[in-house]
């Protein structure tokens, strides 16, 4: 096992630095230029925008830069923003936080009700039940996320006057202890309800083939044969294996998370990364854009690792000692 986790950080570390490489690579080639977003349209004076190029350090080659600006990431310095003016790692500080509640929150709890649904809609195939279910799962994986945010806003917030329609927390109320933290809950419910809905779609279809296929493997049969009670095989053989999938889904719905909620947090006005970078994106902030796909990419990697240790825990098979 212990070589199995050695293996997943080395690769890992690879691939964040694979990751990083292109990310710089691809923004430094995207057209537009910050510089003369810095300086204004109607501003040519060539010795400010030599300064401002001295200052950003983009008058030296592409490969120097991309070396000068690892050998500072690696230290935990990841420049300043070019339009803000502030540390990127402070700033991603303060908008981090709230994109991994928002996406954490609604990865557990769509990983749980998915699984749970689609397993109940596999024991029960063919029922009234697995019907209702499986039409809503298909109807929800097809609705664009921007689309059923707004959707619900109209709903929830406009014409029930239920669940606020955007931000973080009421700023007026100055909310303090655990009224706080239903504040932030209630303001939070719209966008999580959002990333619910559109991700138990596919632990549903996962979870309900994976047990379908399980269920009919001839070592199953075998068991149900010799008279051992199903709800033990289910339990113990049927369950254990379903599973392997979902977890494996889960990590993967992660990596969409911490990466694509950004239509979410732009609807719902949460301040996560997803406002941060857009604005990072149309104001060609190099270095922000940087900081916030190396953040990315370093958490994506720690949560397929985790991913991969439960998985080779729940399966010893696919360990590599």
């Amino acid at each position: 096992m212990k070589r199995f986790i050695i293996r997943r950080v080395l690769s890992g570390i690879l691939t964040v630095l694979i990751v990083f490489v292109l990310n710089f690579v691809i923004i430094k080639a995207a057209p537009g230029d910050p510089i003369s977003t810095l300086m204004g349209k109607d501003n040519k004076d060539p010795a400010m925008r030599a300064a401002l190029e001295e200052k950003y350090g983009l008058n030296k080659p592409m490969p120097v830069q991309l070396v000068n600006y690892l050998t500072t990431a690696m230290t935990g310095d990841l420049g300043s923003s070019m339009i803000y003016n502030k540390p990127v790692t402070t700033m991603i500080e303060e908008k981090l936080g709230a994109t991994v509640l928002l996406g954490l929150t609604s990865a557990l709890i769509s990983a749980i009700l998915g699984t749970l649904m689609g397993i109940v809609a596999a024991r029960r195939e063919g029922s009234v039940y697995d019907f209702v279910s499986s039409g809503t799962q298909y109807f929800f994986n097809s609705v664009p996320s921007f689309w059923l945010a707004l959707m619900l806003i109209i709903i929830f917030s406009s014409k029930l006057n239920w669940f606020p329609s955007f931000g973080y927390s009421d700023a007026r109320a100055n909310y303090e202890g655990m009224a706080h933290i239903m504040d932030v809950a209630k303001h939070m419910f719209l966008p999580c309800l959002t990333m619910v809905l559109i991700l138990i779609p596919t632990y549903f279809r996962i979870a309900k083939s994976s047990v379908l296929q399980v269920s009919n493997e001839d070592f199953i049969t075998t068991m149900k044969a010799t008279g051992m009670d199903e709800g033990k095989i289910f339990r113990k053989y049927v369950f254990r294996n379903a599973i392997l999938p979902s977890v494996t889904i889960f990590g993967i719905s992660m990596a969409y998370l911490l990466t694509g909620v950004t239509l979410v947090e732009i609807v719902f006005a949460w301040p996560g990364m997803g406002r941060l970078t857009l604005t990072a994106i149309n104001q060609r902030d190099y270095p922000t854009l940087m900081g916030v796909y190396l953040v990315m990419s370093i958490s994506v990697a720690v949560v397929m690792l985790i991913v991969d240790v439960i998985y080779a825990y729940l399966d010893p098979r696919i360990r590599y000692d």
